[in-house]
């Protein structure tokens, strides 16, 4: 076998190829788009670059043929916040052989030492955890647009090499075509009412206003959390500008208390109903076919990605209110039919109580992996949030990124 850094077009195209062999007869695999992907190793589009460093690889057998591939990262504004420096892998994609899984595994264990790294935390993104975080281990059905899917023999390479659940993720289903449950109604229908809250939902118009509110209150929420660093405004403008031709403006909500920024809920179209026809291309005919595909309102699931309360209102049901006016978004658009709610730690229980107080039901399971070069040394999984330090967040992410 042979390890080939990636550094020309054609190693590019083998790394972005591999995945396609390695699920060409699965009917649940969406291939993420080949630019998105190729943008994630691009200084000039990945902003987390310019605090940290990435590398990745395709491994050849002894024929040449390309048989897997993965990338490491640093992100050195995490990677010295825990007990041992960690930077992280992922992008794993390997055949059923457990000698090319452990030498992918080796080879970006080596890189991140060689930097200074004493643990690796895997299958995460070089960028938020919203995106390709976590191995797939329960619910091999679609998923979400950004939630990784994989085969079901990885888990055993990770487990067997040495990775530890650093902590579970769970993606929860909301059923469109069933009434919330009636407790969870009253209670959401009268905080929504009361004197002083007001709520809006985004529009491109306003979107400045809108994403410096999102700012203000994802600072308030987290800036007590382990590990927490602002948000950069340049990153939530160009998810906003990417984002244009599939944004559902009404899908994006404010909470404000007084005219105060206070609340942020944000849900996409679950684009993965799309792009599972296009095989991973955005060329001239399948944008075309893309855009085809949206105004026949194909597109039937929705996913939660994120939700931030302001720590003084995180006990107000504020985030029951939100549901309150989705609701009656969802009923003007009876074509989406399903809501993902993903993804909540194992860490994060307020949340879990949440997502099933609106009937959510769990459908998949994600596991983040921690890796100590030492095997000596004790390993931590992530801790429960306390109380009254946790956000309202679907992914409660920067809280436990350990390498973005």
């Amino acid at each position: 076998m042979r390890i080939v850094e990636v550094l020309d077009k054609k190693q590019q195209k083998d790394f972005l190829n591999i995945a396609r062999v390695i699920y060409k007869d699965d009917s649940n695999y969406a291939c993420p788009l080949d630019p998105e992907i190729e943008g994630i190793f691009n200084p000039e589009e990945n902003s987390f670059f310019k605090h940290g460093e990435a590398c990745r690889w395709v491994l050849q057998n002894e024929d040449g043929k390309v048989i897997g591939r993965i990338a490491a990262f640093i992100n050195k504004n995490k990677a010295f916040s825990f007990d041992q420096p960690t930077g992280g892998c992922g992008f794993f994609e390997c055949v059923n052989d457990k000698t090319a899984a452990f030498t992918l595994f080796d080879t970006a264990k080596e890189w991140l030492k060689n930097r200074g790294m004493e643990a690796m935390d895997g299958p995460v993104n070089f960028g938020e955890n919203d995106n390709h975080w976590g191995l797939l281990v329960d619910g091999f059905m679609p998923q979400g647009y950004g939630m990784p899917y994989h085969q079901k023999y990885y888990r055993e390479f990770f487990e067997e090499y040495g990775f530890k659940v650093f902590f579970e993720q769970y993606s929860y289903h909301l059923d469109m075509t069933k009434p919330f449950p009636e407790r969870f109604w009253k209670i959401a229908g009268w905080i929504a009412k009361k004197p002083g809250f007001t709520f809006e939902h985004f529009t491109y118009k306003n979107s400045e206003k809108y994403i410096q509110d999102l700012i203000a209150i994802y600072n308030e929420a987290w800036k007590f959390h382990d590990n927490f660093s602002p948000i950069d405004p340049e990153d939530i403008r160009k998810m906003v500008r990417d984002g244009k031709n599939i944004v559902e403006e009404e899908f994006i909500w404010f909470a404000y208390h007084e005219g105060n920024p206070i609340a942020f809920f944000v849900m996409m179209p679950d684009i993965n109903q799309i792009l599972i026809k296009m095989d991973g291309k955005f060329n001239f005919w399948s944008k075309l076919k893309f855009l085809y595909y949206l105004k026949r309102k194909t597109i039937t699931r929705a996913r939660i990605t994120v939700m931030g309360v302001a720590p003084k209102y995180q006990r107000f049901g504020v985030e029951s209110a939100i549901f309150w006016h989705m609701d009656k978004v969802m009923k003007r658009k009876p074509h989406y039919k399903e809501v993902e709610l993903s993804w909540v730690g194992d860490f994060n229980p307020k949340m879990v109580s949440i997502y099933e107080s609106v009937g959510g039901v769990k459908k998949k399971t994600h596991f983040t992996y921690r890796h100590l070069f030492d095997p000596n040394k004790p390993f931590k999984r992530t801790p429960i949030i306390p109380l009254e330090n946790r956000g309202t967040k679907a992914k409660e992410k920067k809280v436990v990124e350990s390498e973005e």
